[in-house]
């Protein structure tokens, strides 16, 4: 848990030491990506104290850290290229005010609502465009204009003259790489400041000379930076625009991360925006870069055990403190060390495990198509370009439907699922075609939605090919889309689509009853029943029936009426391997002895397979009990003979009740004390007694009110039966 701010000696013990570490990290970052912006080096640092200290106090991250971030040295370098320095610190004040308005508006979240695989691929693209830039400074020279120059200059960069400032980019890169795997004792400095601090003492000692970092000599006298432009300001919004958004898109998505991390409170998104566009407008006004919660920081911090914002908070003090003690330390350090340091982070945003991620969603290609857009355009293009493919890739996915022709035996069955509108017309009649003329066609309709260009396409054809002499019958799974535009009535919108039970579950003759009178239809009904099975539920079921083709494991012997209402798997949600089922007139449990039957049963149930329960479930409406009651009709001798069993359920006195109610029907109130008689008749097989006794079976009773679909129990012969749940009703 989180511990609040208020609790001084928390604070102490767990987010100061976490604050020191962190700003260990920060510092060597914050000057690399300042360089790598084309920025003045201290505006790094001014993002860093800024992004920790107004950041982290506004914020809705608690352990989130902010300040500059690689993932926007790219747009940063070309802003200030394009503006000036002091235009594009207006920029990022402007920047900072639409995000609080964003903030305000409460639609942080919809941030979210763009693809991780955008995200990723742009991180990476970033990654790609800093490795391209620096590896020249690492060797010597200087980075270009472009990534693709970048690409086209690197061969002769890399064969070229390499002098000390070459030998500083390539140590400091082997340490970062080689510091992971160190002692752990050693690993408690942080990678990047031990690989700067390494090279820079090593530069200063072996007196090199090279390019270092340069710092005002007036570093805490602070004027006002930014200056809006006089011209171009069409230009000037669409950096605001594109800097605010990238910097939200950032945050929000890194604090989604960080709140994974830990089991404390949850990050209010909202309330981020709004810190991070504090922290962006106090950033640039003070002549700062942009500030946006950083993973790297983040992660550090929580990682270090973290457990307020108080330590992200410490972290900007830290770095204040440090740049105005001990400035001119960091005046020693090799700028070709803070390209080295770049090289390994952005090497390190081309991350393995989010390409294995995109791959398996099958967004690869809009990770490729995000990355390649910003390396070889420019952050905003290559954006839009990941956002547009997954646009398209959105509509594709929506609107798919699966259209095939195949012939069945001399007939023909086509087959249509998924969304049909007028973007599958062209492939839909491709298939059609297939057809020949006078050919018997079963058209099966398996769509969610049909709009009207699908539909006269539809029609069109059937009516061509009922004149030329073919037969055509339209099987609909589902709402009958189809059925409603041919009598005038077409329906409009998914919502106002009726919900269907699915086949596996209606009776047969809510779907196939057009075909029950069809002369000559080999084995009528069941035998369509039959074909539904083998054709859509079949292949879904097949490795669970394979499991239990060696035997089988049920924990649960069901009695129950043989009512054709009544479906033991459907009201126990069960399945194939569940239920060892017996099922005749009025469910009925004869005597001990008295039904061989019966005995058998028990004795295979509880004696061979172990069944742990055994549920005797009647029903409203039984026609048994009718009979019962009085008397069976007739010409039935039989049933009248076997209905004697249950005369000891019509003598019994005791009231019984349907959740507190007592039936008003003779026939239902005869139903449920029918269950309960049944039980007790099971209780004097010495089998089933004995199991009871050892607590290895329950005995429960049921009772399925047909017309309401409400299933009810009674545990322990108790005259009350009590609801499952409840049954919720709904229409169009």
């Amino acid at each position: 848990m989180l511990v609040s701010t208020k609790k001084p000696l928390a604070v102490l013990r767990h987010d100061l030491p976490a604050s020191l570490v962190v700003f260990l990290v920060a510092v060597p970052l914050s000057l690399g990506i300042a360089l790598a912006s084309g920025a003045p080096i201290v505006a790094g640092l001014i993002a860093a104290v800024i992004g920790g200290v107004v950041a982290g106090a506004l914020g809705g991250s608690p352990l989130q850290v902010s300040g500059p971030a690689a993932g926007l040295t790219v747009i940063m370098a070309e802003t200030i290229a394009t503006f000036g320095w002091a235009t594009t610190c207006a920029i990022t004040v402007a920047a900072g005010a639409l995000q609080i308005l964003l903030g305000l508006s409460r639609i942080a979240r919809a941030a979210l609502a763009i693809s991780p695989a955008i995200v990723h691929g742009m991180l990476a693209g970033i990654g790609v465009t800093i490795v391209l830039g620096q590896l020249h400074v690492v060797l010597g020279g200087t980075a270009q204009s472009s990534a693709l120059k970048n690409i086209a200059e690197l061969p002769a960069q890399i064969v070229g003259h390499h002098d000390t400032a070459a030998l500083i980019g390539v140590l400091t890169i082997g340490v970062l790489l080689l510091w992971p795997r160190l002692p752990k004792s050693v690993r408690k400095v942080p990678g990047p400041l031990a690989a700067i601090a390494l090279v820079t003492v090593l530069s200063v000692v072996a007196g090199m000379t090279l390019p270092r970092v340069n710092l005002p000599g007036d570093l805490l006298n602070i004027r006002f930076a930014p200056e809006f432009p006089d011209t171009g300001w069409g230009a000037f919004a669409l950096a605001v625009i594109t800097i605010a958004l990238i910097a939200s898109v950032e945050s929000l998505l890194s604090a989604v991360a960080v709140d994974k991390m830990h089991t404390g409170p949850r990050s209010n998104l909202d309330r981020e925006l709004i810190g991070q566009g504090a922290a962006n407008m106090a950033s640039g006004s003070l002549g700062g870069l942009p500030v946006t919660g950083v993973i790297v920081r983040s992660s550090t911090n929580v990682a270090a055990g973290a457990r307020t914002r108080a330590s992200a908070i410490l972290h900007g003090v830290w770095i204040l403190v440090f740049v105005a003690a001990f400035a001119g330390l960091i005046q020693n350090i090799p700028l070709a060390a803070l390209a080295g340091l770049l090289v390994h982070v952005g090497a390190k945003l081309v991350n393995p495990g989010h390409i294995k991620q995109v791959l398996k969603h099958g967004d690869l290609g809009l990770y490729l198509v995000t990355l390649a857009g910003v390396v070889v355009f420019d952050l905003l293009t290559g954006v839009l370009l990941g956002i547009g493919l997954s646009v398209l890739l959105m509509l594709r996915r929506t609107v798919w439907s699966g259209i095939h022709a195949e012939r069945d035996g001399d007939e023909w069955r086509v087959v249509v699922e998924g969304v049909l509108t007028f973007l599958s017309v062209p492939r839909l009649s491709r298939v059609l075609a297939t057809v020949p003329d006078g050919a018997k066609v079963t058209l099966e309709l398996v769509v969610d939605y049909l709009d009207h260009a699908a539909f006269e396409s539809l029609s069109n054809w059937q009516q061509g090919h009922e004149r030329a002499g073919g037969e055509v019958t339209v099987d609909e799974v589902g709402h009958p889309w189809f059925a409603n535009g041919k009598s005038g009535d077409p329906t409009l919108s998914r919502t106002a689509a009726v919900r269907s039970v699915p086949r596996f579950l209606a009776p047969w003759s809510d779907w196939q009853a057009k075909d029950v009178e069809v002369p000559g239809q080999r084995g009528g009904p069941t035998l369509r029943g039959a074909t539904e099975f083998q054709r859509r539920t079949a292949a879904l079921m097949q490795p669970a029936l394979s499991k239990l083709a060696g035997g089988q494991s049920p924990h649960t012997l069901f009695i129950t009426c043989g009512d054709a209402r009544i479906v033991p798997n459907m009201i126990t949600t069960s399945g194939p391997g569940d239920l060892f089922t017996v099922r005749n007139i009025g469910n009925l449990v004869p005597a001990r002895r008295a039904d061989p039957s019966m005995g058998a049963t028990v004795e295979f149930a509880v004696g061979v397979l172990k069944v742990r329960e055994i549920v005797v479930c009647g029903h409203s409406g039984c026609g048994a009990m009718q009979a019962l009651a009085t008397g069976a009709p007739d010409g039935t001798p039989m049933l009248a003979s076997w209905l004697e069993h249950a005369e000891p359920s019509a003598k019994r006195t005791v009231s019984v009740t349907l959740d507190g109610e007592r039936p008003d029907a003779e026939v239902n109130r005869l139903a449920l004390h029918n269950v309960l008689q049944q039980l007790e008749h099971l209780r004097h097989y010495p089998l089933i007694a004995e199991a009871e006794a050892r607590g290895e079976l329950h005995l429960t009773g049921m009772y399925f009110d047909v017309g309401a679909a409400q299933v009810y129990l009674s545990d322990d012969g108790s005259p009350s039966f009590t609801p499952v749940g409840a049954v919720t009703t709904s229409g169009s």
